[in-house]
């Protein structure tokens, strides 16, 4: 009996395990998705800026700076939309950019591996609230997948 607990036990561990990795990885993906949706609406409007810019130009009409500025606060919009993606994607895998080199590094790094700058304490509240919701959100998608095999068990036994 207990080689069979503890089988159960490490596939359970193991299905946890794996179930959170996907989840992650998952989740990333997502975002990067998000990322390059992005990217593609930032050059759909510099194409359409170019344009309205060299049709002017064309007609040797003045170009008009105002007319242009609300496609330009849009690419600022989505440029912070990209930026807020990819500290979600650090946050994701437990990690900072250091303020000097931009590297992706370590949450609990005192010094940056590539460049050596020193890295701001991140204090053990901000830590723990960082795991915390890390925690908040496995549970969240382990639900998910509980509900998901609760209905799909149902559809099986109809």
């Amino acid at each position: 009996m207990e080689i069979l607990e503890k089988i159960g036990d490490a596939a359970s561990k193991t299905y946890k395990f794996t179930a959170e990795k996907t989840s992650k990885f998952a989740k990333e993906t997502k975002i990067k998705m998000q990322i390059n949706e992005h990217k593609g609406d930032i050059k759909d409007l510099y194409i359409e800026i170019g344009e309205e810019v060299y049709q002017k130009f064309v007609k040797d009409e003045e170009i008009d700076i105002v007319s242009l500025q609300s496609r330009c606060e849009e690419i600022q919009e989505l440029s912070n939309k990209i930026v807020e993606c990819k500290d979600e994607i650090l946050r994701l895998n437990e990690k900072r950019q250091c303020k000097n080199c931009y590297e992706e590094i370590e949450i609990s790094a005192n010094y940056c591996p590539n460049c050596g700058a020193e890295q701001e304490q991140v204090s053990y509240e901000e830590e723990q609230d960082e795991k915390i919701k890390q925690q908040d959100e496995n549970n969240e998608q382990k639900e998910e997948i509980i509900e998901e095999k609760q209905d799909e068990n149902e559809e099986q036994e109809n």
